[in-house]
């Protein structure tokens, strides 16, 4: 029997649950998948379930419980924050100090873990072990990774107290070299533009990153000379003035209004282009950052691999401009970076004290397996919920369904595609997508507004076969998890007659031969597929490839704005229904929206969803 240790990731954003057998992730989910709530932050009961099935196992064979991150240390660190702001903070205090107190309050979260676990009925719970937050992130980043050894460096908004860590990672061990602590955090820095803008703090930030390129970096001096003191390692303070998020549950105040020129924008807002150039001007500043923290770990590392993980290293254009600058050889990211990661890396810290080995490490691969270590649905299992219901369809052999829905992508055609194992973390990879012909000029603006529901500048990512990519995009490395971004390769650009054209206008000026996937500065967030990790995605995108000389795809998650990523074939077909999406392949199966009885529902779903 393998030495199997469960992580856990709860309470606070996007909770989850993984597995690891002797170190190596076999099952990882958020419960959002499961319960339909956007960044659910619940217990995540039904994703450990999935993950004990998944491995065939009860607790009686489990040896160690993780869960991620000291709530003791956290509480300490609340006290202190709150003391720190008296008398302001009162309310605040007042309010939110119960539910730390309690017999079975946030300081005693590991307790709740196990009484959480034990009321599963699935045997006898072992102890739960403490990890802290940033060392579960550390852990994420490089056990999984594809490096005998690498520097690790962590940046979020806040666990217990670190907002930044270096590590430095070697064989099954990772040694903590430094550490910058709360208030001064990178991503609290990000999220109170994110907050400043308009949009959801925790889900909002890749918005407002998406905005960047819309505008003009005209803040940026003023927030590097008031906001935030940087020096050349990388280190920084924040100016606690201007910010409110020790104070009370806001992240600005009165003070982001002087310095920017009135209120926040209000959710939903109108979009000005003083939103687009506060986007820009925080996006130059955190990048500036993340290049000096880059090149500080190098130096204090002397290593030439780099591994990333936090709620920062989903900033893809961050990322990319690290591997432009040629500071490491290569980077690793764990693709589930943020907080539901840190179940992940929680798990394999356990693991590798209690003597797990990274056997990986002999394949040249990652243990991520792609990132797909979310549950499955066989042929049977959909064969069964399309007859149960009654839905028309078509069964094809693989040959014939990966040639169908390339003749349907061709022919401009949107494509759901739910195959395989779901993903663990917030990208669509080739299991819960959906494509799209990226030479289309309509494309992206179509699935926007008419699949996705959501604020047309968003921009859409481009599925590119491994061995294509560098003839498409300005790739130094590939990026199998869709974490970096790259300039569209100058072959495929085309010159934009764009002079005076500002703001929002900028999306219907055709830039490139791919235009659905190239942004308004001729970036893309680019995902390199290869054969080994997602056989039936690479084979579709070489079909497509064959019909079009095109080996690229719009890849987007198989969802609408506000609704977590689809997990079953009924969450898939719902989806589909809903939307203005053409076709669905549903494992072996597809599925026409022309053939499709008519759908109705009690109520407007859109009405119920809460917006992200």
């Amino acid at each position: 029997m393998s030495d199997l240790v469960l992580g856990i990731s709860a309470f606070y954003h996007d909770s989850a649950a993984a597995l690891v057998a002797d170190g190596v992730p076999v099952a990882a989910a958020q419960e959002e998948r499961f319960s339909r709530k956007r960044h659910d932050s619940s217990f995540p009961s039904q994703a450990v379930t999935y993950c004990l099935d998944e491995a065939g196992v009860s607790f009686d064979d489990i040896s160690a419980v993780a869960y991620y991150e000291d709530p003791r240390l956290k509480f300490r660190r609340v006290m202190a924050t709150f003391a720190g702001a008296a008398p302001t903070a009162f309310p605040f205090f007042h309010a939110a100090l119960p539910s730390w107190l309690s017999a079975d309050g946030k300081r005693h979260t590991d307790q709740t873990v196990r009484r959480e676990l034990q009321a599963l009925g699935r045997g006898r719970v072992p102890r739960v072990s403490v990890r802290r937050h940033h060392e579960s992130h550390a852990a994420s980043a490089f056990f999984p990774s594809p490096y005998e050894s690498a520097a690790v460096l962590c940046v979020d908004g806040v666990g217990e107290w670190a907002t930044t860590t270096l590590w430095h990672g070697r064989g099954t061990t990772l040694e903590a070299v430094a550490e910058l602590r709360f208030p001064h955090s990178l991503g609290m820095l990000y999220s109170a533009f994110t907050y400043f803008c308009g949009f959801k703090v925790d889900s909002g930030e890749y918005k407002l990153m998406g905005l960047a390129p819309y505008g003009r970096p005209r803040y940026a001096d003023l927030i590097r000379d008031t906001l935030i003191d940087v020096k050349p390692d990388g280190t920084f303070r924040l100016d606690m003035r201007f910010f409110e998020y020790l104070r009370g549950q806001t992240m600005t105040g009165k003070g982001f209004e002087r310095l920017f020129g009135g209120p926040r924008r209000m959710p939903e807002g109108q979009l000005t282009e003083r939103e687009f150039d506060l986007a820009a001007s925080v996006q130059e500043v955190t990048e500036e950052v993340m290049l000096k923290l880059a090149r500080t770990a190098r130096e204090r590392t002397g290593e030439s691999k780099l591994c990333l993980a936090g709620g920062v290293a989903l900033n893809c254009v961050a990322n990319g401009k690290i591997t432009d600058a040629g500071i490491f050889d290569e980077i690793w990211i764990q693709p589930a970076a943020g907080d539901a990661g840190g179940a992940l890396g929680a798990a394999q810290a356990v693991a590798m004290e209690r003597g797990a080995s990274r056997d990986h490490l002999g394949t040249g691969r990652d243990a991520m397996s792609g990132s797909l270590l979310g549950p499955a649905y066989d042929d049977d299992e959909i064969a069964a919920y399309l007859a149960a219901n009654g839905i028309p369809h078509r069964r094809l052999d693989d040959e014939e369904l990966v040639k169908q829905v390339a003749a349907g992508l061709a022919d401009g055609k949107i494509v759901g595609w739910f195959q395989g194992r779901m993903e663990f973390g917030p990208r669509a990879l080739g299991a819960r997508s959906i494509l799209g012909d990226p030479r289309d000029p309509a494309m992206q603006s179509a699935m926007n507004l008419k699949i996705k529901f959501r604020e047309s500048f968003r921009p859409f990512a481009p599925a590119v076969l491994a061995e294509d990519a560098k003839d498409y995009f300005d790739l130094r490395q590939e990026s199998p998890y869709m974490l970096l971004v790259a300039r569209v390769a100058a072959a495929q650009q085309l010159e934009a007659p764009e002079s005076g054209v500002r703001g929002l206008d900028l999306l219907r000026v055709r830039r490139s031969t791919i235009p659905a996937v190239t942004h308004v500065d001729y970036s893309a967030r680019v995902q390199t597929v290869d054969e080994h990790s997602n056989p039936r995605y690479h084979h579709l995108l070489g079909a497509f490839k064959a019909r079009t000389g095109c080996p690229v795809l719009v890849n987007t998650s198989f969802n609408v704005r506000g609704e977590p990523i689809v997990r079953t074939p009924h969450d898939a077909y719902t989806c589909f229904m809903r939307t203005n999406i053409d076709m669905l392949a549903l494992g072996g199966f597809l599925l026409d929206k022309s053939e499709q009885p008519a759908w109705t529902e009690k109520s407007d779903w859109r009405e119920e969803i809460p917006l992200d």
